[in-house]
């Protein structure tokens, strides 16, 4: 009980309290499968117990049979019951990975709101391209409207994970991919590189901030105070390697960033180019 008990710590587990529908659904998933493990687990382990007890040494009433070969029903229990299971979980995940297709827009009255993300040497860089603004290791959105993410990396590959929100996808140099997540209500949560990619892997985390249309609003007027321009100079400075990041604002963005930073490595050979992995 005390293992489950620590198992069930919200703060350790955000997966288990999810702010929005895609990590709601995510979390039933997770769900559906342990139950459906427990319809095989359970049963092998009262088994084991009941035959241990009724098959002991000292209990003379057993039934003894040194000749026994074969039995169809034990063959049918030990063959279809496995069958199923295996059936209907693959029913189950089947229909599950097309209606949480990362690729797949959310359904809702809102517009989906565009980010793009960028890994890099040991942080994240989160481009606005309708606010014309960018953040380090920041994501700030309105909370209710769909958010609609375009993912690459500009160092090794690194995985996007928002555990409350939505599931981990990866960020690959010279890709894109794409990821949908909505909060259902303003509050903070944490993203994550769940890929390791070096020394500074550990400390590679960013604030995640779902806002009020007024709070963000504000949040952006904050940013475009900055006074800092992201031009190519700019980004080669922020793409080095660093730890610990500090969220920092940019008030202007040089135009189509996200796509140069991804046709470096197509034009340019991207088994020639990409960092090794250290």
């Amino acid at each position: 009980m005390a293992l489950l008990a620590g198992a069930c710590d919200l703060k350790r587990a955000p997966v288990l309290d999810p702010k929005g529908p895609i990590a709601l659904a995510e979390r039933d998933l997770l769900f559906d499968a342990f139950y459906v493990m427990m319809l095989v687990i359970v049963p092998i382990i009262i088994l084991t117990l009941w035959f241990a007890w009724r098959y002991r040494a000292s209990n003379t009433k057993a039934k003894y049979t040194p000749t026994w070969a074969n039995s169809v029903t034990i063959d049918a229990i030990t063959w279809l019951i496995p069958a199923v299971i295996v059936i209907a979980v693959a029913v189950l995940l089947w229909r599950s990975t097309h209606r949480l297709d990362p690729y797949r827009p959310l359904e809702s009255k809102e517009p989906p709101f565009d980010v793009q993300v960028v890994a890099q040497d040991w942080k994240w860089l989160f481009i606005y391209p309708e606010q014309g603004i960018a953040v380090v290791n920041q994501l700030a959105f309105p909370a209710g409207r769909p958010v609609s993410l375009r993912i690459t990396s500009d160092t090794v590959m690194n995985s996007f994970y928002v555990p409350q929100l939505a599931g981990q996808i990866y960020a690959m140099a010279g890709m894109q991919t794409r990821l949908q997540m909505l909060a259902d209500q303003p509050g903070k949560f944490v993203g994550r590189n769940s890929q390791y990619s070096g020394g500074g892997y550990s400390e590679q985390h960013f604030e995640v901030l779902a806002m009020t249309p007024a709070d963000f609003d504000a949040w952006v007027a904050r940013a475009k105070q900055s006074g800092r321009a992201l031009d190519a100079a700019a980004y080669t400075a922020l793409a080095a390697k660093s730890r610990a990041n500090p969220i920092t604002y940019y008030s202007t963005v040089e135009p189509k960033l996200f796509d140069s930073i991804i046709d470096k490595y197509r034009h340019s050979g991207h088994a020639q180019h990409a960092p090794a992995r250290r």
